[in-house]
């Protein structure tokens, strides 16, 4: 099929690999413009912009897509299907339904649970069991369109950066059988009723609130784990963790329990796995007692 491959990040990279592979001819790239970053502000193009010029494959990176002008650039594209994973910007009407087949989405949910922009996060944050991918035909609303294809995965102990990983490996196989048998998939209505949505992180969110569960912070741990990290003080130094592990005691919330830096919860402790000073590289808990001296009675804010 001639295919336009819009998106951004990380996650959507397997994906346009995996349509490259599966011999697909690939009409252009669309990606978020190019951010400044580093010394000297140097633009710095997304994955997806770094590797389709590494394939060869023509890259636009608009703004916006509402103006005249870039819809009739891209309908003279004339794509059979427009593959969308984590682009990043609104689709007016004119470029949904400028391809033959649509544009199909790759989303990092089980729809209709976890429309928008944080999807796995939430899903582990909320304590499910699992999640997966949906492969949907797009439409106007948001993460609104009918399913085509699902794949679910248990949530387990997972990290968002871990799932993430997988769920990008996921969305890539499943968009090249999609495509395979796009003429004979069944459509399934989204149920809007159970519909929940997924708005995106802030960092206000990751201060750990010891008041909480210990069950919650674990899981709000690994939601954030790694962007944009929960974090705590110690000793007046913020400290980010990145991953925790549940511990069966208790005491004043925000308190250390002992000299293995376990730190009580509204209901029980969490003890820390992974953490992480400022400027320095994530390291295990051991490794970080080496350099910390931490004990019993210590505020953790």
């Amino acid at each position: 099929m001639r295919i336009i491959f819009m998106g951004t990040p990380d996650f959507a990279v397997p994906t346009l690999d995996a349509l490259v592979d599966a011999g697909h001819e690939m009409a252009a790239v669309y990606s978020q413009p190019p951010s400044r970053a580093g010394r000297g502000k140097k633009e710095r193009p997304s994955p997806v912009h770094a590797r389709a010029e590494q394939l060869r494959i023509e890259v636009r990176h608009p703004a916006s897509l509402k103006g005249a002008d870039e819809q009739a650039a891209f309908a003279t594209l004339e794509a059979d299907v427009a593959v969308v994973a984590a682009y990043g910007l609104l689709l007016p009407q004119p470029i949904l339904d400028a391809p033959i087949h649509g544009c199909l989405n790759v989303h990092g949910s089980l729809l209709p649970r976890w429309r928008g922009a944080a999807p796995i996060h939430r899903a582990i944050q909320a304590g499910d069991a699992q999640t997966g991918i949906t492969i949907m035909r797009m439409e106007a609303g948001l993460d609104t369109g009918p399913m085509l294809l699902k794949g679910a995965t248990p949530v387990d102990r997972k990290t968002t950066g871990e799932l993430h990983d997988e769920l990008a490996q996921m969305g890539a196989r499943l968009m090249v059988q999609a495509l395979a048998q796009i003429d004979t998939l069944e459509a399934e209505r989204q149920d809007d009723t159970l519909a929940t949505y997924a708005p995106k992180i802030s960092k206000a969110e990751a201060k750990l609130d010891f008041t909480k569960p210990a069950e919650v912070l674990e899981r709000e741990v690994r939601a954030f784990s790694p962007f944009p990290g929960s974090w705590f003080e110690l000793d007046g130094e913020r400290i980010k963790l990145l991953r925790a592990e549940l511990a069966d005691v208790s005491g004043t919330p925000g308190t250390v329990l002992d000299e293995r830096l376990t730190i009580a919860c509204g209901t029980g402790a969490i003890r820390p796995v992974t953490l992480q000073r400022a400027g320095k590289p994530a390291m295990a808990l051991d490794d970080f007692l080496r350099g910390n001296a931490v004990s019993q009675g210590m505020s953790a804010g």
